[in-house]
């Protein structure tokens, strides 16, 4: 299934070694957005065709109550589109440099050219502390199917 994604856990902080990774985990759902009678639903995604909007959700539990960032590579069959809150920061060279979409630039043949929302390969949320004290979370992001 194309659908599938890869997740990647950063910790940061001197007091965070490696250790981190056992501490955080991830899980991930993947649903597509349907017309219905009732309007717009969500349905677990069993099958994708192009032009569809597909809601990723990456949940995650937290033991311990530092900081961390979740690193989410895109597949390359489906074409960002946004994330519910916005906080997240994007990449458009395989996850070299980050920042808002807006601010970023990509090399088109011999100019450059602000980035779009097709450019992006990598989404990125650091979870401060305070949200990190709860214990778990979720992230919702959003693309259309190549």
């Amino acid at each position: 299934m194309i659908f599938r994604g890869i997740f990647a856990l950063v910790a940061l902080g001197a007091a965070m070694p490696a250790v981190a990774a056992e501490r955080v985990s991830l899980a991930h759902s993947v649903y597509v957005e349907r017309d219905s009678e009732s309007g717009r639903v969500l349905e677990p995604a069993r099958a994708l065709h192009r032009g569809e909007r597909v809601v990723y959700v990456v949940s995650w539990r937290a033991a311990a109550a530092e900081r961390f960032t979740i690193t989410n590579p895109l597949p390359r069959t489906v074409a960002y589109q946004g994330s519910a809150d916005g906080a997240e920061q994007v990449s458009v060279d395989g996850g070299a440099t980050w920042g808002k979409l807006e601010a970023l630039r990509v090399r088109d043949g011999a100019r450059w050219r602000d980035a779009t929302a097709e450019d992006v390969t990598h989404i990125r949320w650091q979870v401060p502390r305070t949200l990190a004290l709860a214990g778990r979370g979720s992230l919702t992001w959003s693309a259309i199917v190549r």
